[in-house]
């Protein structure tokens, strides 16, 4: 599989469920949440740029059940704040293994954490600050990996870094599938005409828009996050 050049900076994109662990449940892992922190910051040793978008799933999952549901924009809101919970406690982590940190909230939250602003954004990373995007793109009705794509195109990244529980992009769900035929490579176009679950339409619309490309890899293998980071040919490669 034909890698993408070395890039200097890079959005690694990263779901709450990442942050459970193994166990399960809700909330953090504490355990899982330092393995992450760990290899970050180790890439960020290598002198990468590095900006993350960290889901809310672990926590928040949405207002519906038994016949009943909240407000989508209410839901949404929830789900934003969720991501600004995870995004302080890996900034937390990262910063117990050395690497400087800033949270950046698309929501108000000015007591934790600092209004996301182009500029200041890139400002940090050139200080070789990690930068961690929370409350997605701030509006309800749009998923976190379409902040990620929406951050990406902003900072002029070099690539999107998805980290997902399975080790590329399939043409079907390969735990319901045992005979579903895993991409080694593929175009956002491709992804996008097939539906096949790289990311939401309106994420994927944006990559091929700024030609920016993204990686799919599991989080599962110890060492991936950096692997990805350094360029490194894990997971499927989705090109524009």
């Amino acid at each position: 599989m034909k890698g993408i050049p070395r890039v200097r900076r890079v959005v690694l994109k990263l779901s709450g469920e990442s942050l459970l662990g193994s166990a399960g449940g809700g909330g953090i892992d504490v355990d899982a949440l330092f393995q992450i922190a760990h290899e970050i910051s180790s890439a960020r040793r290598a002198h990468h740029q590095i900006a993350v978008v960290v889901g809310g799933g672990n926590i928040w999952r949405g207002g519906r059940g038994k016949g009943k549901e909240l407000d989508r924009v209410i839901s949404d809101q929830m789900g934003m704040l969720a991501t600004l919970v995870n995004a302080l406690a890996l900034q937390d982590a990262l910063e117990k293994t050395g690497a400087p940190t800033r949270v950046l909230s698309a929501m108000e939250v000015a007591k934790v954490a600092e209004p996301y602003i182009r500029r200041r954004a890139i400002r940090h990373l050139e200080k070789g600050r990690i930068v961690i995007f929370a409350a997605g793109t701030g509006n309800p009705f749009f998923s976190t990996d379409t902040a990620a794509a929406l951050r990406a195109s902003e900072i002029e990244a070099g690539v999107v870094l998805k980290a997902t529980q399975v080790d590329g992009v399939y043409d079907s769900d390969p735990h319901i599938n045992p005979a579903a035929k895993k991409y080694k490579s593929l175009t956002l176009l491709q992804a996008l005409r097939d539906q096949l679950g790289v990311m939401d339409a309106t994420a994927l619309s944006l990559c091929l828009e700024n030609k920016i490309p993204v990686r799919v890899f599991s989080l599962k293998e110890l060492g991936n996050i950096r692997r990805a980071i350094a360029g490194e040919n894990v997971g499927t490669l989705v090109t524009p």
